[in-house]
């Protein structure tokens, strides 16, 4: 059996909610039929809960009460691959301004979610609330980006050399190969052929709780590729 194909733990579907929350940079607001794209303007705190800090401008008409509003995160994937769009986590309720205001430039708006929702190739599913808040985000989801981009940009010969775990039928047609995610649990390889293309998901030997210990268990993957048999030359790009 190759590692390819050894059982793996998994994220649950909260905890991998609350890693697209800590890697998003922006998101959308609709609310009163308008919708909004903001890069830069959000936080998430410790339990899940996100924060708008916006203009005052943009809010000087905003209602005192709540407001109805539904905050969707796209998860793309930092590696140019096909299909980017990893997954979408929509969170739905009511934005609040806070009761005592002090004359700043920026107002914050606090989302009370009362749905959450993650969107994936496979289904939508929801998320339960309670689960969101005690979930935490994957150790490696902040540097997920950076570990990826320096994979492939950098040792595309190393991607290559994970597909030997890899069953050799699946690398069968396959015209490139790259990195699309990697959390504690390991990495995944997105193989692309002529016209689809077939996500790899190779475990680490052990979970990991950051991106030094990400970089050892590759290597000990690379180490253990190294005794497998060969596969044909795949173009990086």
């Amino acid at each position: 059996m190759s590692a390819a194909t050894l059982p793996a733990a998994e994220a649950t579907l909260a905890e991998r909610t609350r890693s697209v929350l800590a890697r998003a940079v922006s998101l959308t607001v609709t609310t009163n039929g308008l919708r909004y794209d903001l890069v830069g303007m959000h936080t998430v705190d410790a339990r899940g809960r996100v924060r708008l800090h916006l203009p005052a401008a943009h809010v000087a008409c905003a209602p005192r009460g709540a407001l109805a509003a539904l905050v969707e995160f796209t998860d793309v994937a930092p590696v140019a691959v096909r299909d980017r769009v990893r997954a979408r986590v929509t969170l739905s309720g009511w934005l609040t301004r806070p009761g005592h205001e002090t004359a700043t430039d920026h107002v914050d708006l606090r989302l009370d979610t009362a749905r959450a929702t993650l969107a994936t190739g496979e289904a939508t599913v929801k998320v339960g609330l309670d689960e969101l808040v005690l979930a935490r985000p994957d150790p490696l989801a902040v540097d997920e980006g950076s570990l990826l981009t320096h994979l492939a940009d950098a040792h595309q010969d190393a991607v290559t050399r994970l597909t030997r775990l890899a069953d050799p039928w699946l690398l069968h047609g396959a015209v490139r190969v790259l990195p699309v995610a990697v959390d504690r649990y390991g990495i995944t390889l997105r193989c692309e052929y002529a016209r689809n293309q077939r996500d790899l998901h190779l475990p680490f030997p052990s979970p990991v709780h950051d991106a030094t210990q990400a970089g050892e268990q590759i290597r000990l993957l690379l180490t253990a590729a190294r005794t497998c048999p060969g596969h044909r030359h795949l173009p990086a790009r």
